[in-house]
């Protein structure tokens, strides 16, 4: 008997008409969390792609970011290109500076293409505990050895709630470990649960990061994402210097169409009312984490 092929489901497309927050966005804000895609013909697809991607392209993100104010985007490699990086490596160059990438890397990379992905503004690369694809924590360690040298982090999605003692498994980490979403907490939970204390101990620790970015992830509620405010106020009071945020557009692996993507800049007037604050974790702290001068 043989397994039925699936084909990846289509990803809806975002709002292409983002509203500005009511907010003035401060000089040198960062997206820190997005992805581009590239024509299938030019950089391929991967067959193990777990989505196929809406048509939107590097002119759209910047469109978006220029609507929202956001100076500079963070472009996050997915799994739709696999560890053909050349899509974000091509995206940063046409950016004038704006862009930095967060890479997907196999176990088998030389050091030679970890040098031309250094040059060409990636800081980082990512490995998806969620979804099981590409390297795993393991390999991830290995790898971080070897990029130590680059000054690189280590970015991972992973659901908080199963790392109950992520301090103590990171502490002697051999780079800093940047933490997808917030964790992606579980809203049931609460902020007391035991997954999310040790996200916010490893942030206190100096050696971790998360992104206050995709509320809808894990959220059970209609936007505004009312059960993910907690959440967001226990970070940043816990840990305003090791926050940065995100959009995380263009939302891919959604069922339905997402809404506005304003929305998530709107997000930050109340998850951080403090303007200093918000400065720091929208201009300060990803000037820091991904070397923009």
């Amino acid at each position: 008997m043989t397994a039925t092929h699936h084909e990846p489901a289509q990803c809806a497309g975002p709002d292409l008409q983002p509203r500005a927050p009511s907010f003035k966005m401060p000089e040198g804000a960062t997206d820190c969390h997005a992805h581009v895609f590239g024509a299938k013909e030019q950089y391929g697809w991967a067959g193990d792609r777990l989505y196929t991607p809406p048509p939107v392209f590097l002119k759209d993100y910047l469109a978006m970011l220029d609507a929202l104010g956001s100076a500079r985007g963070v472009i996050v490699q997915t799994g739709v290109h696999g560890t053909n990086n050349n899509v974000i490596v091509d995206a940063m160059a046409q950016s004038n500076g704006r862009l930095r990438g967060i890479a997907l890397i196999p176990e088998d990379i030389s050091d030679a293409e970890l040098d031309r992905l250094n040059a060409a503004g990636v800081r980082g690369f990512r490995a998806n505990l969620v979804a099981g694809t590409g390297v795993q924590f393991e390999a991830s360690r290995k790898l971080a050895t070897r990029v130590a040298r680059l000054g690189w982090h280590v970015q991972y999605l992973l659901d908080i709630e199963k790392f109950p003692d992520l301090d103590r498994v990171l502490a002697d980490f051999p780079v800093e470990v940047m933490i997808d979403h917030m964790g992606r907490p579980d809203t049931r939970g609460g902020i007391d649960a035991p997954g999310f204390q040790s996200l916010i101990r490893f942030l206190q620790s100096g050696r971790g990061w998360s992104k206050l970015s995709a509320p809808y992830r894990t959220s059970r509620e209609a936007p505004p994402y009312a059960d993910i405010t907690k959440f967001a106020h226990a970070l940043v009071a816990a840990a305003p210097d090791r926050l940065v945020w995100g959009t995380d557009w263009p939302h891919v692996m959604m069922e339905s169409a997402m809404p506005n993507t304003g929305i998530f800049a709107e997000l930050l007037a109340t998850w951080v009312a403090d303007t200093a604050v918000r400065k720091r974790i929208l201009v300060d702290n990803p000037a820091r984490l991904y070397g923009y001068a």
